[in-house]
């Protein structure tokens, strides 16, 4: 049965020891993570899967281990050599921040189809015993001027819908081809919670895009 969710962004610059000096920047984003990934514990979850976009779709262990290097700073989540994908890697750091464990690692590919996402979701939703998804998906990345991927006027409100269905404990029907070109990576993941059912509690902690990308936390519970 599933008994939580909770909503976070994967940017690296999350890892203080990535961000530098400008780590107190996303200090209230961390909290709001903090928040949402402590409302998985206190639901009771005895099972969190932790669900995130990569090139492709696999299913990794609760052993699983993910690193940062290729963004700055050789900070690893886990022991062995790292094979989980950025926002995979980024969900188990939350976890383990909060002395956290998943025990399983989804990832969905990019560019999946609405249909397999959401199989996905029901498939996740209805595993053995009370669960809980952590899933991990930012919006998108074309909301300012500096933003890396430029301004688009339809990445503001594009990425208000995606907020405002959060709000309402409901996925939004996100077009891949229209998502990739308004980079918003968190596409796919999103579309897995359109697979969990109805009759959950909302709440948006964060809204807000600090470097032009959009970065949201909720959480829903029964």
């Amino acid at each position: 049965m599933l008994v939580a969710v909770a909503v976070c962004p994967h940017p690296p610059l999350l890892v203080p020891a990535l961000a530098g000096a400008a780590a107190a920047e996303l200090d209230d984003l961390r909290a709001a993570c903090a928040a949402a990934v402590g409302s998985l514990r206190d639901a009771g979850a005895d099972a969190i899967t932790v669900v995130g976009g990569a090139s492709g779709t696999a299913a990794y262990g609760a052993d699983a281990a993910g690193g940062l290097a290729p963004w700055g700073a050789d900070v690893r989540t886990g022991e062995g050599e790292p094979v989980l994908p950025l926002s995979l890697t980024i969900g188990r750091w939350l976890l383990e921040r909060e002395r956290m464990e998943a025990t399983g690692f989804q990832a969905v590919a990019f560019d999946a189809p609405l249909r397999e996402c959401a199989a996905l979701g029901r498939r996740l939703a209805d595993e053995a015993g009370r669960t809980a998804l952590l899933v991990m998906a930012d919006g998108s990345a074309r909301l300012t001027e500096k933003s890396p991927g430029h301004l688009d006027p339809r990445a503001e409100p594009y990425n208000r819908m995606i907020v405002e269905a959060l709000a309402r404990a409901e996925a939004p029907e996100l077009d891949a081809a229209e998502a990739a070109e308004l980079w918003v990576q968190g596409r796919a993941a999103l579309q897995v919670l359109r697979g969990l059912g109805k009759g959950l509690r909302a709440e948006v902690l964060y809204d807000d895009a600090p470097y032009g990308v959009g970065y949201f936390v909720a959480r829903w519970t029964v």
